[in-house]
């Protein structure tokens, strides 16, 4: 396989022929098409402009312009990464979620659109029990880069929120972006899921392992080589970390409040068992834009003790 650099520093290096930004741009989406990887165009629109340091209009404005040598150079870099089968995410270090954009590193999952899902499963919920104006305490288990925790702060101006994790390298991305964001109603805490919260909550989120160890060698290479194996294996079932919300989430939650968990394909139904084992109401999973079932949400009941 030809790399980016091939098609990109070559021409410029002669300084005869060289290529313009435009056709750099065109050649490494043409690289990154031969070599099967989805949504060519895209990828390269976003990795020349990063490489020059410009956003999308000025990136169209400088289409005509020639590369210097530094410039090509650093568009083959990110060519060969992208090569790679590294997510544009991870190169770029930046990721939009829920219109936020969130700093990412190798301590962190890419947020993915799919996990959205969990946002709106959550924000319903709070909605039909009319509870969206309220006070709310939220945690976030295994926050990760903190973006299901930032997501639901911007939509709940009176909720405070916690997120736990293992991995303080993904605790400082998460701090790192509820400053960014000018969040001060979030705070980050270094614990295995929920071990070292008291409650109440009135809304536990999480976006749990659930790969099952023996099919994370068949997923994508950009999933398999690059996201932390922590955030992805769920044990041999992948239930494991289910298992460890189903068995704190009631005592956890306050009364009347819900648990919202990201589910992976053929998992509602023993998630919702596990859930329903320790008394609290499963609900039908919510769908993701793909039509899967994607978060699963339980509550206590408003009676329920502890």
């Amino acid at each position: 396989m030809p790399a980016a650099a091939d098609l990109v520093v070559a021409p410029a290096t002669s300084g005869a022929g060289a290529l313009t930004v435009a056709a750099a741009r065109r050649a490494l989406a043409q690289e990154l098409r031969a070599a099967g990887i989805d949504s060519p165009e895209l990828d390269a629109r976003l990795l020349v402009a990063h490489a020059l340091g410009l956003d999308h209009a000025a990136l169209v404005t400088a289409g005509p312009r020639l590369l210097d040598r530094g410039e090509a150079e650093a568009i083959a870099t990110l060519g060969r990464r992208r090569l790679a089968r590294e997510p544009v995410a991870r190169i770029l270090g930046l990721k939009e979620f829920w219109s936020l954009t969130l700093r990412i590193n190798t301590a962190t999952l890419v947020p993915r659109p799919e996990t959205e899902t969990v946002v709106e499963a959550a924000l319903a919920a709070l909605n039909a029990a009319g509870a969206r104006s309220h006070p709310l305490r939220i945690a976030d288990l295994g926050t990760g880069s903190g973006a299901l925790l930032l997501a639901l702060l911007a939509e709940l101006p009176h909720a405070f929120g916690v997120g736990t994790d293992t991995s303080l390298g993904a605790l400082a991305v998460a701090r790192g972006n509820a400053r960014h964001l000018g969040q001060t109603r979030a705070a980050f805490l270094a614990c295995d899921m929920a071990a070292a919260l008291c409650g109440p909550f009135d809304l536990i989120v999480a976006n749990p392992p659930y790969v099952r160890s023996g099919d994370i060698a068949a997923l994508a290479p950009e999933v398999r080589n690059f996201d932390p194996r922590s955030a992805l294996d769920g044990g041999h079932d992948g239930l494991d970390c289910y298992r460890t919300i189903a068995a704190t989430a009631r005592r956890l939650l306050a009364p009347g409040g819900a648990v919202v968990v990201e589910i992976g394909e053929g998992q509602a139904e023993p998630v919702s068992t596990l859930f329903s084992a320790t008394g609290l109401a499963g609900a039908p999973p919510r769908p993701d834009l793909g039509g899967m079932p994607r978060a699963f949400l339980a509550r206590k009941t408003a009676t329920a003790g502890a």
